[in-house]
């Protein structure tokens, strides 16, 4: 009994921290979702047309964030981790695949994380601009100093990424738990203030009514305002590994869940009640109209506040792809900073950090209001949930074994939901939605010619590279004079000799009486125990070679993979080691193997990649790096 009540405080615990982390985005949805479904439309708020808006945004939260994500896709956790590069990882090891329908799933997962970049950027802008915006509710006068005020939050909010998201989180959970029993109490307001007709809107016949009545051009683009209402569902999914399934969805389904669609019930009421003369200037803003006069200072305070951990999330979460991205070897290095003693996954990236502040900034500056901003949401978010669905499939069909009929029975109806808020969304291309496409187009294009470019420059070593145990066998009929001390050659090869070594020998003649091949292996898994960091192989004549095992969410450390060789018996003086590294500087082939664009953007990013010494946190004093130029 002691045992269940522990477990069940210790899950208690990690919902609320989840309620911090994974349902930021969603949760601050209630602030525009409904107000854009009147929006640049034709739809009026009549009553017929407000029951079946908010039949849409309850059972679009239903069938995709609770049917989707919370009971099928949170299944498919790789190693305990989630999110579209996780499927990434498990559509592209797996052997029975073909290479081509491989290598097409990899380039989808690919794309879709890239287009996570894109909402990475626009949903700090539209959540802290929405929020802020409550203050012309307070004060008409106070309109202008709207836009300042966001861009110093999104400002502060960047600026203070170096020095971690520790102490802060700790009151995320408490605060957006503020968060959600205000909207659930909002919206209870709203239904006893005003009229308890909007929970007619649970029936599903006042959803199929409004699409059946209303032609499809005018449908179309509230559908694409109603799927406001589930951006952020990608993160209850991509969080899965730092909370567990049950805590999320224990707080998405006794908490998050009820609380959202009672606020949208509320905002429902209050249009609902209105005089006809006032109804739309009621719909413009619904959310800070549905609370009483004297809370509306407060509720902009408590809003702005959700709205900034809303958009942390998102920040440390693109933070976690790139590290992904770089370990899966589709990014160049790039130096990680750790926040925190504590928790591995708190990590700090300059150029990312920075790079999403400009553009955060830039959009507000660009689109003024978040009513201009919802028109560039929801294309990017669409288009990596069908990504989602379409490597589901093949994770449900080759790795749970389920036939091919139930599969499809599953995945088509939402494929097909989401499908419908594409084109919605689609609609919105010319009046902002070409930003995130293009955003994460220009990035997937980073992505598959960097990884383009190191397959090229493989090649291109391949031609010179020697077999190790051909090496070894041509050392034993030489005479090469052995000098006291450890050398460690750092290879991506462990069975060819490293070029570096190569190079050493033909200038110096000389080889340190004991020779270590090291090589650091990233897995198709998130993480890896320390007792298999690392393997040690005795190829003998003072020989080594080491493999440090690291998970695609981990960050390589080679003086930590010594240190577990150390454990094992493979004693290591730090101060008789001398690391050897090979450091190659493209040049322009007669016959490139690449576009001259791609090869220069190759070349670009090679340049600006972070130094294997800092990348593998090599000591710099005891490092040799030996230069060599090849052509691609």
């Amino acid at each position: 009994m002691q045992n269940k009540r522990t477990d069940t405080k210790y899950t208690l615990g990690l919902s609320l921290g989840a309620l911090g982390v994974v349902f930021g985005d969603i949760g601050t949805s209630p602030l525009y979702a409904m107000k854009e479904c009147y929006a640049e439309s034709h739809i009026m708020p009549t009553p017929e047309n407000i029951l079946g808006i908010l039949s849409l945004i309850i059972w679009t939260l239903a069938v995709i964030v609770t049917g989707k994500y919370v009971l099928l896709v949170m299944r498919a956790d790789h190693k305990g981790e989630g999110g579209i590069m996780a499927l990434v990882s498990l559509a592209f090891f797996k052997e029975k695949k073909s290479s081509s329908l491989r290598t097409v799933l990899v380039l989808l997962g690919v794309f879709g994380a890239a287009l996570l970049y894109g909402d990475g950027m626009i949903t700090p802008a539209i959540s802290v601009l929405s929020a802020v915006e409550g203050l012309q509710e307070v004060n008409s006068g106070l309109s202008p100093w709207i836009l300042p005020i966001t861009v110093s939050i999104l400002v502060a909010l960047f600026a203070v990424q170096k020095i971690g998201t520790g102490k802060v989180g700790k009151i995320f959970g408490p605060v957006m738990l503020l968060w959600f029993l205000t909207l659930g109490a909002m919206g209870v307001y709203g239904l006893c203030v005003h009229t308890w007709k909007p929970l007619l809107a649970f029936s599903p016949y006042y959803a199929i009514q409004f699409l059946t009545t209303h032609p499809l051009m005018e449908s179309l683009p509230v559908m694409g305002a109603v799927f406001l209402a589930v951006t952020g569902a990608e993160a209850l999914y991509a969080d899965m590994g730092h909370f567990g399934l049950k805590p999320i969805r224990w707080a998405w389904c006794f908490l998050a869940m009820p609380m959202l669609v009672l606020n949208y019930l509320g905002q429902g009421a209050l249009l609902l009640a209105a005089p006809e003369g006032r109804v739309a200037e009621m719909a413009a803003h619904p959310f800070f109209k549905l609370a009483p006069a004297p809370l509306i200072l407060p509720l902009v305070i408590l809003a702005t506040l959700a709205t900034v951990i809303a958009s942390q999330a998102l920040i440390t979460g693109t933070y976690s792809i790139t590290m992904q991205a770089i370990q899966l070897g589709f990014l160049p290095r790039l130096k990680i900073a750790h926040t925190s003693r504590m928790e591995r996954g708190q990590i700090y990236m300059a150029p990312v950090n920075w790079f999403l502040m400009v553009c955060c900034v830039g959009l507000v500056l660009a689109f003024q209001s978040s009513g201009n901003l919802a028109a560039a949401y929801g294309i990017a978010v669409t288009m990596t949930m069908l990504i989602t669905t379409i490597l589901f499939f093949f994770v449900m069909k080759d790795i749970w074994k389920w036939s091919a009929w139930k599969c499809v029975a599953i995945c088509v109806p939402f494929a097909c939901i989401e499908l419908v808020f594409f084109f919605s969304n689609a609609l919105k291309v010319g009046h902002g939605g070409w930003f995130p496409i293009l955003v994460g187009l220009g990035i997937f294009v980073l992505m598959t010619t960097w990884r383009r470019g190191r397959h090229v420059l493989h090649e291109r070593l391949k031609t010179t590279f020697l077999p190790l145990d051909l090496f070894l066998a041509d050392l034993k009929q030489s005479n090469i004079h052995r000098v006291p001390g450890t050398a460690i050659f750092m290879s991506g090869n462990a069975n060819v000799t490293p070029l570096a070594l190569l190079h050493n020998l033909k200038h110096n003649r000389v080889l340190h009486k004991r020779v270590i091949i090291l090589s650091i292996l990233t897995e198709a898994v998130p993480h890896i125990d320390s007792e298999e960091r690392a393997s040690i192989v005795d190829l003998g004549d003072g020989f080594y070679k080491i493999l440090g095992h690291y998970g695609y969410m981990e960050e390589p450390d080679v003086m930590e993979v010594l240190s577990v060789s150390e454990k094992c018996g493979f004693k290591c003086n730090i101060n008789e080691i001398t690391f050897f590294l090979s450091r190659e500087t493209i040049i322009h082939a007669e016959k490139p193997a690449m576009p001259i664009w791609r090869e220069k953007i190759f070349a670009l990013l090679n340049r600006n990649a972070l130094p294997a010494t800092a990348f593998f946190k090599l000591p710099p004093n005891r490092v040799v790096e030996l230069g060599m130029q090849i052509e691609i």
